[in-house]
């Protein structure tokens, strides 16, 4: 799994933990600032300025789809496509 892949599951993960405040204001992810999922733990950090490591991010990054619901299950994180709705019922539209 690529990092950017990994800083894109971290914040899912962030979102996904996130108070009922923060989850109903949404979260909104900081420029310049990476959220790594690894070995179930998330951490939060400073990316790199410049345009060689944007471009080497990039390469293997891929856009997360509108509609895509985080969720950790036994120490595992996994995404589904699909809603929650305000009560936290997962649906698919």
């Amino acid at each position: 799994m690529t990092r950017l892949s990994k800083t894109l599951i971290a914040a899912a993960v962030v979102a996904v933990s996130a108070t009922a405040a923060i989850a109903q204001g949404g979260l909104d992810l900081a420029p310049g600032m990476a959220y790594v999922y690894s070995a179930g733990k998330t951490s939060v950090m400073t990316m790199a300025t410049g345009d060689a490591n944007h471009r080497a991010m990039m390469r293997h990054a891929r856009k997360v789809p509108n509609n895509t619901v985080f969720f950790m299950s036994d120490g595992q994180l996994y995404s589904t496509s699909g809603m929650l709705d305000p009560t936290g019922n997962f649906y698919r539209p």
